[in-house]
This record gives structure tokens, sequence and C-alpha cells, in this order.
């Protein structure tokens, strides 16, 4: 077994490690979602945190690691009676990005279930990680039923299996640690609720504190257990910090005071539901035992809610995480405890007025919850790095638009060239509307793609809508057509009783139909005609929405932009909208209107992801106002390679972004030359007063005519 990077080893990241060891010592707690840009250290941290676990007592032989002081009276293995007890290390069981269910819960061997009667049952990681550590390295590319049973599990404590009436349940308690790149797309903020605690993590930009980073890695790479004996007097003096203050736990007081900071903390920032409270106490307990205080006090609470409260505060993906933290402090003076009035009669005026280092506690209160010093100085917890998520969108431009509107085309000059020129000089970005729900649009037909909310497909989950015999391992099993399947065999197979005798060749899996994730590809103008500032706003504001509806479907995004002579991929399909907003908002505008080459481009990207992942079928969603001016025979080009990609089968939205009193309605033929659907602005709105009653849908009955 190789030897792991010892967890005091680590530099800097206090934050981080300080959600860890919280955790280690209160693993009511939650766990720990760890946010933060690629090569920070933050799988190594977490990793060497279960070599400071305390050895875990097990009944011999039991799969499922019952405590032998209070095993689980309905483990698979069980009943457990009084024996013998062994010791062993805290595991860490990694969940890999790609696993399947019956890898993460277990797994029931239907054919003996339905055959013998027995329960011949296969534990999962779940099992395999109670009582130690589960971790999951980039979790926001887990699937999303596997993320839910994840944190069920850790919610509730234990795992259920059920399969056509055959259930097993067992215990399933640990700490979870969950790692993400934010770039490569969110979580959805109700599984972001579901983590205890969150940090954000990013490298220093101090050169000293790097070259200690790399002087230290080198050092473990050459030789790891050398290394590791250099830090042994800082790791067991770490791992019996963590013993007393799992000891000390019970005994600390979580008074009135304390508490009403929690629940005015979490009111003041708005966060929904109870979960937040809840958090946060058990957080300012544990770092009250962490501190070796045995009461919490106002550093605790403060501590807490920079941990508890950043993740849970995001209203849309394009929140970015963090907390106000002057009005953290506002709101904890203001509900800290209060001075009894009378207390303040009795005190005597101070004869002279207290100069500016005469504070009433001659220094400040020693808060004593810091790590353990490491690098000299830093020998106290930093402040918490949520302020340094993904940079939000811009506020939309309130002011009066100080650009006139641009005046419509006529026929006989579209787009109005003069002002769309190459030389043009470029516009600035201006901000986004505000955001408002879209209409849906699905991709015709039945997909095979990612689980996701937009188009229909077969999925793992979802209505049954037939059966087929299994494609290597049994899935979900479809019991009707099982047992019809096995009936006429029975006289041969010599049955006798009430049983039935059922083979592999019986077996049968659900077919379900659920729907799929889509890559919804933008392929946005930028030229001049787009260029007025009011217009601009709205268009941004559209794409945003969409972006929006993106995330809530579990679609990958990316986007192109054409202007000038060329067109460009601005962001490269992803599954981060967050990514796409903030290309969004920096986007300028002005020049020619290259259409033909943004629709080519378009068919360029989709042609590599088609090859990089077969079964995710793309919408193609083009924001124009239908001009084309770039090039040699602008508007033939462009019908060209609107046809090319309908030829494909590419589903396709245009959303039309003409203004005026004089309309072209030259994105409606891009539209036909697509064979996709137009909208207007107006119309993309849910709650628009011209309901939207085409879909990309009705593009199936025009090319079945």
């Amino acid at each position: 077994m190789s030897t792991r990077y010892p967890f005091t080893a680590v530099v800097g990241m206090d934050d981080l490690r300080l959600a860890l060891l919280l955790n280690a010592v209160s693993p009511a707690v939650g766990g720990v979602l760890v946010r933060g840009e690629k090569g920070t250290a933050k799988s190594t941290a977490v990793r060497a945190l279960a070599a400071l676990l305390p050895d875990v007592p097990v009944v011999p032989g039991c799969r499922f690691s019952c405590d032998p002081a209070a095993p689980d009276p309905q483990c698979p293995d069980g009943p457990h009676g009084a024996g013998p007890t062994e010791h062993r290390d805290a595991r860490m069981v990694e969940l890999p990005v790609g696993a399947s269910e019956d890898r993460l819960v277990g797994a029931l061997d239907i054919e003996r279930a339905l055959s013998e009667g027995v329960k011949a049952f296969e534990p999962g990681l779940l099992a395999d990680a109670h009582r130690g550590i589960l971790y999951v390295d980039e979790v926001n590319l887990l699937h999303d039923h596997l993320i839910d049973l994840l944190l069920d599990a850790a919610a509730m404590g234990s795992s259920y299996v059920e399969r056509e009436g055959v259930s097993v349940r067992h215990a399933a308690r640990f700490l979870l640690v969950g790692t993400m790149n934010p770039e490569e797309g969110e979580l959805r903020p109700q599984l972001l609720d579901r983590f205890g605690l969150t940090v954000e993590v990013a490298a220093s930009r101090e050169p000293d504190q790097r070259v200690e980073v790399v002087r230290r890695r080198l050092a473990y790479d050459a030789d790891p257990a050398g290394f590791a004996a250099r830090w042994a007097d800082e790791e067991e003096a770490l791992r019996q910090r963590i013993a007393t203050a799992r000891a000390l736990l019970p005994d600390v007081v979580l008074g009135d005071a304390a508490l009403r900071q929690i629940s005015a903390t979490c009111a003041a920032f708005e966060v929904d539901g109870m979960r937040a409270d809840i958090v946060m106490a058990r957080t300012a307990t544990a770092l009250a035992a962490w501190a070796g205080r045995a009461e919490v006090a106002e550093e605790d609470v403060r501590q807490a809610a920079l941990l508890a409260l950043p993740h849970r505060r995001r209203r849309n993906p394009f929140d970015a995480p963090g907390l106000d933290e002057d009005k953290l402090d506002r709101t904890l003076e203001e509900y800290g405890p209060q001075e009894d009035p009378q207390d303040s009669q009795d005190d005597e005026p101070d004869p002279e007025p207290e100069g500016p280092d005469d504070g009433p506690d001659g220094g400040g209160p020693d808060g004593g919850g810091g790590l353990p010093p490491q690098d000299g100085p830093d020998d106290a917890p930093q402040p918490s790095g949520a302020d340094a998520g993904p940079e939000q969108p811009s506020v939309p431009d309130q002011r009066s638009d100080s650009a006139p509107e641009q005046q419509p085309a006529q026929p006989g000059n579209p787009g109005n060239d003069a002002a769309e020129g190459g030389t043009a000089p470029e516009k600035a970005a201006v901000g986004a509307a505000e955001p408002f729900k879209t209409k849906r649009f699905d991709v015709p037909g039945l997909g095979e793609g990612a689980d996701g909310r937009r188009s229909r497909a077969r999925t793992a989950h979802g209505r049954t809508t037939g059966s087929r015999r299994p494609h290597g391992a049994l899935g979900k099993l479809h019991l009707a057509a099982t047992v019809q399947a096995a009936a006429p065999h029975q006289k041969v197979r010599g049955r006798s009783g009430r049983g039935l005798v059922v083979r592999r060749d019986d077996l049968r899996e659900a077919v379900r139909e659920g729907r799929e994730g889509n890559l919804v590809l933008f392929v946005v103008d930028a030229s001049g005609s787009m260029a007025a500032r009011k217009r601009m706003t709205a268009v941004k504001g559209a794409v945003l929405s969409l972006l929006m509806d993106a995330y809530q479907r579990r679609d990958k995004v990316g986007m192109i932009t054409f202007r000038g002579a060329d067109a460009a991929l601005a962001l490269p399909p992803t599954s981060s909208v967050e990514a796409g907003a903030a290309r969004l908002e920096q986007l300028p505008t002005g020049g020619r209107t290259p259409l033909a080459a943004g629709l080519l481009k378009a068919h360029e990207v989709l042609r590599v992801e088609r090859l990089r992942d077969a079964s995710r079928r793309p919408l193609v969603v083009v924001v124009t106002d239908g001009r084309a001016t770039g090039g040699v025979e602008p508007r033939p080009r462009a019908s060209k390679a609107a046809q090319l990609l309908a030829s494909e089968g590419v589903a396709s939205v245009v959303v039309d972004c003409e203004t005026g009193p004089v309309r072209l309605g030259l994105a409606g033929e891009l539209a036909r030359d697509l064979q996709g659907t137009a909208v207007t602005l107006d119309e993309l709105r849910a709650d628009s007063v011209s309901a939207l009653v085409r879909n990309v849908t009705d593009t199936t009955h025009r090319r079945a005519a």
C-alpha cells in the first residue's frame, strides 16, 4: 500500500483543512463540498484525512462493519451476538464518476431470489464506506440519480435496496466529501444544500508559499516513507486532538444566545428551509470542541456561518457563492448577548476617554479554534474563501439608452452596411436584461443520452414502456415479463410445488422512458445590426434565460458568436452554464454579419462532439435578426449552410431579434432552411400572452410531408 501524503504537510488551505477536521470531530455536520480550480490539492487533503481517524471496532466477518457495542439489528449478515471484536483502520472509499447504481448501493441476485427465495446480496460502496469516508471526486459530473441515492443515504444513515418486492436495508453512516471544479458544471441548489459545509480553494498567489508547496511535493515523491516519517509527530498530535475533541463534543453547551445568533443569521441571509440552522448549530458546537471550550462562543457562530451558508444562498446558477461579512458581523452584533440595563446603571463612567488601543478585553477574545501551527505565523484559520467564487454576471444596465435604436433596414439596404463595415469600431459589451422562464424546446424522436429533463429518451429511470432481454448484467427486472417467459416451460423443467423454476434466459429487464439532457449550442449574432444597446440588452437577457433553462434541464451548453469577417467558438461544449454566462456578459458587438460562417462553425463543432459523445443529441439555438452581409453571396451561402445542418437531422430554434415597425422576416426564412422553429423574443417567454403553439417537434410533420 502506498504511503499517503501527510495531512499536516499540506501548505495553506486553512478553510479546507478546518472543514475536514470538523467533520472528523462531528460527522453529524454533514460532510464537505470542496469547490476550486484544478491542481489545488483537494484530493490530496481528503485522502490524507483518513489516516487521522481513530481505528474502527467491527464484528468479525461482517461485511457491513457493524459496531460490536451496538450492532445493526437489521444487518443482512446478522444477527450478531456477543463475541470477539476486531479493529481496523477507518476506510476511505472512492466513488468513481462512471459508477453504476448497483455498484453504489449493492445488488440483489434476482435469479436466486426468484428461484430459491433467498436474499443473495452483494454489498456496494455505501456498505464499504460505513463508519468511514466516502469520497466523490468531480461530484458535479456524477449522474443525478446517483447523487440523489448518495445524499439520501448520508441523510438517513442507511441504504435501502428494493427490487420487485425483495428488499435489503443496512446501515450507511459516513463522512461525505465531494470535490468539484465549477468550470465543469454546477450542482443543483437542492443538492448543494445537502452538503453540510462548503469551502472554496484556490492556488496561492504568494511566491514563497508556492515554493514551499513544490519543495514538499518533490520531497514526498523522492521518498514517500521518509517524508511521512518526518511529519509523524505532527500527525500523531493532530490525531490525538481529534480524539480529544470527539470526547468533549457531547459536553459542549449551545446556549440560547448562540442559538439566537444562528437563527438570526440564517434569516438575515434568507436561506431556504431549516437545514442551514441545524448545520450551523452542529458546526459551531464542533468548533467549540475543537478549540477545547465547553460552550459555543460568538466566534464559533461566525466561522460556522462562513462554512455553512455560502452555497445555500444561491438562487440561480449564475449567483456567485459567498457571504457579505460586514452584514454577518452586524447581524451577530445585533443579536449578540445584550448588556443588562441594571449593570450599566451601576457602572461609573470612566474619568478619562479610552485611548485607541484600550479595548474592553485588551486585544479581543482568543478564539482558539484554528488549526495547528503551520508555516510559522499562519497559525489561525484564514477567513473563508467562499467569496472567491465564480464571477457573477453584471447587473443589467438600468440607465437610459444613449444609443438610439437602429433604423429598420430597407430591402435594398439590408443590415445598414454603412454602420456594419468591417472597419467599424467595436462597441463595448452591455449588460443583460433580467432573465425569465422560457418555453421548453425538445429534440424530436427518442434518444438514449444521459439522464436529464429536456427530450424523450430511453433511460434507467422513468415510466416502464416494455421489456427486453438484458444486455450484460440485469438492470431493472420486469417481473411480469419474466414470469410470462418462464411459465410455458414449467412442466419440462419438472416443477413441483408452488415455486416457479426460473432460468437465466427467462429474465427480462424493464425498458423505461424518461428524459435526457441535450447539447444546446447557441449561435449568437454579435454584428453591427444587433449593436443597439436596447436590443443587445434584450438579446443577452434571452440567451441568459435559455442558459438557465439548459442548466435546469441538465444540458451541456456551447456558444458560437459571429461578427465582422468570421465566427468563433466562444465557449466549447461544457456542463458549466456559469462559463456561458460569463462569456455572454463580455460579448462585444460590431461589424458585418457572417451568418454562413456561424452556421458552418456550428456544423463543425457538432461533428467533433458527435465523435466524443454520439448519444447526446444536439439542439442548435440561433439568435439573430436573420441578416447576412459578410462574404460573397452572403444570403445564398447562409441558406446552404442552414440546409446542411437540416440534412443531418439537427434540431434547431431561431430566436428572431428583429425589431421595429418594418420587418423583413429573414429569421423566418432561416428557420425554414433549418427546418426548425422561429420564435420572437416575446414568444420565448413561458408566460407570454401570445402563447407559443409551435415547437421543434412540429418539424417531424413537415419532414414527413
